[in-house]
């Protein structure tokens, strides 16, 4: 109902203070005023006993009552409201600073949406409609607003590419400064460009995934660093544990040296995992330029601008960049395993002197099948390639085989990390053709079968379980000193190291 009467806004005035009614209220007479408005004319004036109506000059003897007039209150608001909505429309569609404004707009001027290039003109929402109902303006080429590509000499519009000095012209520069020149349609152009364009545009993103697939590797690098290095916390913590309490203190130090060398590590890692997420976020850039250049609809701004997006393809800009710790941890472990053996011979020796009923009676070696397990030296035998595979030279790999690099392969398909074609390592793990390897030099390194060759044991030798040797409980033990665990007489295991058990005799 308020939509259907809501017109003329005088109607709707205050006569007093002449605008939209404000809570409006009714006097008997009829009319109608704000709340505020007659309570101030009637406070104000002389009434000497009455009180006249501001329109009809209809008095009353007494000061009449303020009924509150809630439909057109109502009416009021409905009609606040709509003024506000169209105040704010209005406001949205004036062009604004760096905008295209309507070429046809008088007063207050409105962002033009499209622009035509054979009237040279850009118009907005309202006045663009005759382009879509007019019979011979439909033929016009409507664009997306822009600014119209115009020729500074002779006032024509650019439609045309000049090959031989590399820039758009008009058709009457054809005849002038550009004659004889190597020219071509603005569309021709734009169409081989484009195709060239659109090129650059392939190699960026080829670019931008192999940036991507880079910093995903990278990294899973910095997180496999990162668990290296806390497991070199944890063995580092293990075997110092395993010591008396007065070398604790050390341990510690070894711990802190450790952390302080992975913190040191991982902020190289951060630095370089933040530069290549910076170069991607560049080429994305570069990426959403090369688009914005490729969807536009105004072939002038499109040539006029290719040169400068289209110099370098952004393929080369960048150099890869790999995470290349300062050091690896397990030098770390290794050397702390031979502080343990050369603590435990002194101890072994002290102890010896200091309680003569306590002797050694056996070692023990630490094995992973994987996983530490505890066995009795006298319950291990060795596992050789021939226990295996028949033959040394037969291509068997299996968990615990010693293998090394063929001399024929240049570069692993992983790299070669700290290992060499010298370097020994045993077989922990294997994952269809490919295989993980423990070497003295680095540990986990990631190979594929076909690149590895068995290292024979030599059986002319007397076999020693040293660490690295690969053993399994003797089919004589029934049950193992320290319990089968998941161990079984099947398990081949990998000697990590040795150690020694008191056995008091008193």
């Amino acid at each position: 109902m308020a939509e259907a009467i809501l017109g003329d806004h005088d109607q709707y005035s205050c006569s007093i203070c002449l605008d939209l009614l404000n809570d409006p209220v009714t006097i008997p007479c009829g009319h109608s005023y704000c709340t505020s408005c007659i309570n101030e004319c009637w406070n104000t004036t002389d009434n000497k006993g009455t009180y006249k109506c501001p329109q009809c000059r209809h008095a009353f003897n007494s000061k009449p009552p303020l009924n509150r007039n809630t439909i057109l209150a109502e009416i009021m608001e409905q009609l606040r409201l709509r003024t506000k909505l169209h105040e704010s429309e209005a406001a949205q569609s004036l062009a604004g600073p760096g905008e295209i404004a309507c070429d046809f707009c008088a007063g207050e001027v409105f962002k033009a949406v499209k622009s035509c290039l054979e009237c040279r003109a850009s118009y907005c929402e309202t006045h663009v409609h005759p382009h879509y109902n007019v019979p011979a303006l439909k033929k016009h080429k409507l664009v997306k607003a822009t600014v119209m590509p115009i020729c500074s000499k002779h006032d024509k519009l650019l439609e045309v590419y000049c090959r031989t000095d590399e820039v758009c012209v008009c058709m009457h520069c054809l005849m002038d400064d550009h004659k004889g020149h190597d020219t071509v349609p603005s569309t021709i152009e734009r169409g081989e460009k484009q195709t060239k364009l659109t090129d650059t545009q392939t190699k960026v993103k080829q670019t931008i995934h192999a940036k991507e697939k880079e910093l995903q590797k990278m990294k899973m690098d910095i997180t496999s660093h990162s668990d290296s290095a806390k497991e070199a916390v944890k063995n580092s913590t293990r075997v110092f544990t395993e010591l008396a309490k007065f070398i604790e203190k050390r341990s510690n130090d070894v711990i802190e040296k450790i952390k302080a060398q992975e913190k040191a590590d991982l902020d190289q890692g951060a630095k370089l995992q933040e530069k290549l997420e910076g170069e991607i976020t560049e080429l994305k850039k570069r990426e959403g330029v090369l688009e914005t250049l490729l969807q536009t609809d105004d072939n002038i701004h499109f040539l006029q601008n290719y040169e400068s997006v289209s110099s370098s393809s952004g393929s080369n800009g960048f150099p890869s960049c790999s995470f290349k710790p300062c050091c690896s941890y397990t030098d770390v472990s290794k050397l702390a395993c031979e502080l343990k053996e050369r603590l435990v011979t002194v101890f072994k020796q002290e102890i010896n002197e200091t309680f003569k009923k306590d002797i050694y009676s056996d070692e023990s070696l630490v094995v992973d099948f994987p996983g530490s397990w505890k066995g009795i030296l006298s319950e291990m035998e060795p596992v050789t390639d021939d226990d295996e595979c028949g033959s040394p030279a037969h291509n068997c790999f299996k968990v615990g085989n010693r293998v090394s690099i063929r001399p024929s392969v240049k570069e692993p398909k992983h790299g070669w990390g700290s290992i060499t074609h010298n370097s020994i390592g045993v077989i922990k793990k294997i994952q269809g053709e490919s295989l993980i390897v423990d070497f003295p030099e680095q540990i986990e390194w990631t190979g594929v079968l076909s690149e590895m060759e068995l290292v024979s044991s030599d059986v002319s030798e007397p076999l020693s379980l040293s660490p690295g040797s690969r053993v399994r409980v003797k089919p004589t033990i029934s049950t193992p000193a320290q319990g089968w665990g998941s161990v079984t007489k099947h398990s081949i295991g990998v000697v990590v190291g040795k150690c020694y058990w008191p056995v008091r005799l008193c």
